[in-house]
């Protein structure tokens, strides 16, 4: 750890609306044409005005200054500000932002897993401007942001990253962030020793691997060349930060109110009953997952880190032993979303027939082998499986096991010979044809047993 390296961040998350922030435009980064979802707001076309503030993006910010335990600023009046800069991806030369001179922030002053959270606001994006072809893309301008601030409270890459995973899998709870577009975060180093000395930025960092190489990079530089207080980008196809310009001041932005907003305030009842619906953390899910369903830490890990398929767990725990369901959802579950690229939001699967499957399993109803290929089949919508268990059911009748272990031996007469000879291996074979005759049905022990005999 490197004491006299102070890093801090200002973390922006793409709120997950279905509309942008003061225009009725669909908030749609990621499937759509360029300049296809804008109108004379979001592209700052002469004498337009926004609209009221998008209600469900100010609940999204309410919520995760709630998850982040900061102080929400009650009864306050909350400013929408002009902040002034002349840049080709900011169509109206101003952007709205709850921060800037004089402004006081929707929440302050909390803690996230030992990192200090300076302040909590809203703000819009700008649009997208591609500087090599003079490009610009209007479908992001006026999307809903919220930047989280953290006091310089960081002394290492390995630490920015780690924290900012635990940060986003917390904001995944609460959906408060599009999974889609991501986070875009700019990272303030300084090597100064003393307080209040100069620091660098590094804007627009889009993933944790470029954070943490930026970060490497930009101490390494500035134990050589110093400290300058300047914008840098980070290049990452030549692993190295670039300097942009200088760094601005708050006076440089020229905050001014903006006249055709009104001022935001936040009701301490409102944000309880948000309190009160907000999900179990990250955290807590993880000391419940070890403690109630006694399951070990690695597997509570992997449970945690996707608030829909813990929550899935948890209901068929309340039917199935929970170790027993455990691999069916980690290992079973997870390699058929992950096969057929949804996730469990994305498909219908039912807890009642994903609790029926299981309990067919445990009562040997139903082999795993066909147990698996029925789950195979819950994507997209699951089903019952009461009208279809019958003809599915496995196999344990000895002649009837016996008469497949014959044909299958009839049928693969290279096999049976290599076992004879000493090829163990054969057997697999030889079972897994069995499987196949029997439509995976067929009790693998028993048919193990007589295969045996009859080969020997």
């Amino acid at each position: 750890m490197q004491k006299d390296v102070k890093i801090g961040l200002e973390i922006h998350g793409y709120l997950d609306t279905n509309e942008k922030l003061f225009c009725q435009c669909k908030n749609n980064l990621s499937e759509t044409a360029p300049n296809t979802n804008i109108c004379p707001i979001c592209t700052g076309t002469p004498g337009s005005k926004p609209m009221m503030p998008n209600a469900k993006a100010v609940t999204k910010l309410i919520q995760t200054a709630l998850m982040l335990n900061t102080k929400i600023n009650f009864e306050k009046s909350l400013l929408w500000q002009r902040k002034h800069y002349d840049w080709p991806d900011l169509p109206k030369g101003y952007q709205i932002s709850m921060s800037g001179s004089h402004s006081t922030p929707l929440a302050e002053k909390g803690k996230f897993e030992g990192i200090n959270i300076i302040e909590i606001h809203g703000e819009e994006d700008p649009a997208a401007w591609n500087p090599p072809t003079g490009e610009i893309d209007y479908n992001r301008s006026g999307v809903p942001l919220i930047e989280i601030v953290t006091s310089p409270d960081f002394h290492e890459a390995e630490i920015v990253a780690k924290w900012l995973n635990n940060l986003i899998l917390a904001l995944s709870y609460i959906k408060s962030i599009s999974k889609k577009a991501g986070i875009k975060v700019d990272v303030n180093i300084s090597l100064n020793k003393e307080e209040g000395k100069e620091r660098v930025e590094i804007k627009n960092l889009h993933s944790i691997e470029d954070i943490k190489n930026a970060i490497n990079f930009e101490i390494q530089r500035q134990e050589k060349e110093g400290t300058q207080r300047e914008t840098r980008r980070y290049d990452s196809k030549r692993g190295k930060t670039i300097k942009m310009r200088d760094k601005e001041t708050a006076e440089d932005y020229r905050f001014i109110p903006d006249p055709d907003l009104p001022q935001l305030v936040i009701k301490e009842e409102e944000a309880e009953k948000i309190r009160n619906a907000l999900p179990e953390t990250p955290q807590e899910k993880l000391v419940k997952l070890t403690k109630q369903h006694k399951l070990d830490k690695i597997s509570a890990e992997i449970l945690s880190k996707n608030l829909e398929i813990v929550e899935f767990f948890e209901s068929v725990a309340q039917k199935v032993s929970p170790k027993f369901a455990l691999p069916w959802i980690v290992v079973e579950l997870m390699r058929v979303l992950n096969y057929n690229k949804k996730t469990l939001e994305e498909v219908n699967i039912k807890t009642e027939h994903f609790i029926e499957l299981l309990q067919a399993v445990k009562e040997n109803k139903l082999t795993e082998l066909k147990a698996k290929q029925i789950l195979n089949n819950f994507i997209p919508i699951s089903y019952s499986l009461k009208d279809t268990l019958k003809k599915e059911e496995k196999i344990t009748h000895e002649e009837e096991l016996k008469k497949l272990a014959e044909q299958a031996i009839a049928q693969n007469e290279k096999a049976v010979n290599d076992y004879k000879s000493g090829k163990k291996e054969a057997l697999s074979f030889l079972l897994g044809e069995i499987m196949k005759l029997s439509k995976k049905r067929a009790d693998y022990a028993k048919s193990r047993e007589i295969l045996i005999k009859l080969l020997e």
